[in-house]
């Protein structure tokens, strides 16, 4: 395969003055002036990022709509649930407003539909469920962007839904009581590449400062948020640079014992994006894969050390059979491609009726690109 090398022309002029300026080295200044970020506002941001650079978050669509309905939740003691994904933007973001929430006087139910038997996002069958324990306000966290049947069969049931979400919706919004999502096509918010736990840390922002609240009251969760927003690899710039500067430096010393105790078991003394990405994401995670995902959440949200050090061993042991259940499925599909003398150096989709639907995941190895797919095998 050719391939071309294109090289950025830069002004060894203005490299030099960013760097001299700034009093920082001659290749960072280098990046920053190949990433394009040479106004002296944008470089203050992206290299001392502080709380007074969030935006304003009832920019946000839909945001004023959301607080009065969560304020008037609060005020009446209403039943509501929080409907989650399983990974660890999900499990985080879940954490972050239940707690939220809770500090306010209204303690929330959660649900995090199984990846195994329910797959991915809203389904009618757990809306029933969440109708009847009384529900009267569902919020989404991570997901309901695209559940256009599942919010309508909500309505049908007198269930009124928040949607918190940042993925691409499609054409039609769902008919949700309110949809706080930064790429709708009608926003205008500032910053569209919020995680979904980044979404969250809005919202309560916004909550908070109805209420009258102390900047504490949600910068204190901005390690749990940082946590969530690194592991969803969403781009560290603007807001999400602003989280995850001040969300590790509040990591070294977070307060949240199952947070602690997941960093310990994780083996890594440095807190930064690496620990974050190789030692916390990948235990949360294999929580979710393995079926288990409400035991990564009781983990974060637990105050009792017992239980925290018996839900990190087992959230290492989930880790372990994960490690262990994706290294076999690998062996095996590398087994049938040899078996069927395919050419190794085109991209194959092999497929196992056994393999574990939690595990399987696009891989490339060596000169090797396999696509997992359960149950088909086709050769490109």
């Amino acid at each position: 395969m050719n391939k071309k090398w294109q090289i950025y022309e830069t002004s060894e002029e203005e490299i030099n003055e960013i760097a001299e300026k700034n009093q920082i080295n001659k290749l960072l200044a280098t990046i920053l002036v190949n990433r394009g970020i040479t106004k002296e506002k944008d470089i203050k941001l992206f290299l001392e990022p502080t709380r007074k650079d969030f935006h304003d978050p009832f920019l946000i669509t839909d945001m004023k709509k959301a607080v009065e309905r969560i304020i008037k939740a609060i005020e009446k003691q209403e039943k509501v649930t929080i409907y989650g994904d399983y990974d660890v933007d999900g499990i985080t973001s879940i954490t972050v407003l239940k707690s939220f929430l809770k500090d306010r006087g209204l303690e929330v139910s959660t649900y995090i539909p199984n990846r195994l038997n329910e797959g991915y996002g809203l389904n009618k069958e757990a809306v029933k469920k969440i109708f009847d324990t009384g529900c009267q306000l569902m919020i989404t966290v991570d997901c309901g962007i695209s559940a256009i049947d599942e919010i309508a069969y909500s309505n049908s049931l007198g269930i009124e839904t928040i949607v918190t979400d940042h993925h691409e919706p499609g054409n039609e919004l769902p008919d949700a009581f309110a949809v706080i999502d930064n790429k709708r096509k009608d926003s205008q918010y500032p910053f569209r590449e919020l995680a979904g736990v980044g979404v969250v840390f809005k919202l309560i922002q916004a909550i908070g400062t109805a209420l009258g609240c102390k900047e504490e009251e949600y910068l204190k969760y901005l390690d749990i948020v940082c946590v969530g927003t690194i592991s969803d690899i969403v781009p560290l710039v603007d807001e999400n640079r602003v989280i995850a500067k001040l969300g590790l430096l509040l990591i070294r010393q977070t307060k949240n014992i199952g947070l602690r105790s997941i960093i310990q078991s994780s083996g890594y003394s440095k807190i930064d994006s690496t620990s974050i990405s190789f030692g916390i994401a990948p235990r949360i995670n294999a929580c979710g894969r393995m079926g288990k995902a409400e035991e990564a959440l009781e983990l974060l949200l637990s105050q009792d050390i017992q239980q925290v050090n018996k839900l990190t061993e087992q959230l290492n042991e989930h880790n372990r059979i994960r490690q262990e259940t994706e290294k076999s499925i690998f062996e095996n599909a590398m087994q049938k491609i040899e078996q069927e003398g395919l050419d190794k150096n085109n991209a194959i989709i092999v497929g196992g009726e056994n393999w574990h639907h939690g595990v399987i995941r696009n891989s490339v190895f060596k000169n090797y690109r396999i696509i997992f797919q359960a149950k088909h095998f086709i050769k490109l």
